[in-house]
């Protein structure tokens, strides 16, 4: 990188980074016969290799084709940042089953640093949180691609949450769906 854009990262100014160099206070510091200044990125023992994966979820089978286009939308997202995309996790289950395999695989695989999800529902309806701040210990991340940014929304976004997992143990699943719009078209009649 150049002399510049360490000094950022360092959070001193040009000059200081300028006189670190000439005293040779730098490790691995040289300057380019066009007079540039460059440092070699050292990875220090506790960096690892980035190891991305996205993980794209429908609820039901008539969506497997939903789900081939989040995928493509994740990869395609993925390449845009630069990101190489190590593997592809999809898998169609319901986002309040607990038990679903190639999620407790992805999030058990200590080798991976970055899970990349469309929307937090599809990684988990309830707890993504605390699934982030977990992984976080280990150094990994969960990037969320369309995140909610108004709290409102949110907060909404959970109250159905926890309506459809209710209506879903109280009535069976089948009708849980039904029982959901209905209870929300009251909601929003209030």
């Amino acid at each position: 990188m150049k002399l510049s854009q360490w000094a950022k990262e360092k959070g001193v100014s040009y000059r200081t980074a300028w006189r670190h160099f000439k005293e040779g206070k730098i490790k691995g510091a040289y300057q380019l016969d066009t007079g540039t200044i460059i440092i070699p990125e050292i990875k220090s023992e506790n960096q690892r290799d980035e190891k991305v994966v996205i993980y794209a979820r429908v609820s039901s089978s008539e969506q497997k084709q939903d789900l081939k286009r989040q995928e493509q939308r994740l990869i395609s997202f993925c390449n845009a940042r630069g990101w190489q995309v190590h593997k592809s996790y999809t898998e169609v289950a319901s986002g309040l089953n607990d038990k679903r395999p190639k999620l407790q695989k992805l999030l058990s695989d200590r080798s991976i640093t970055k899970i990349v999800v469309e929307h937090k529902d599809r990684l988990a309806r309830f707890g993504i949180n605390y699934i982030d701040l977990l992984l976080k210990l280990d150094g990994r991340e969960i990037f969320i691609v369309n995140g909610v940014e108004d709290d409102e929304q949110d907060l909404m976004q959970d109250f159905v949450s926890i309506i459809t997992s209710f209506t879903a143990r109280l009535y069976g699943k089948r009708r849980s769906k039904r029982k959901t719009e209905k209870i929300m078209k009251e909601l929003k009649e209030d």
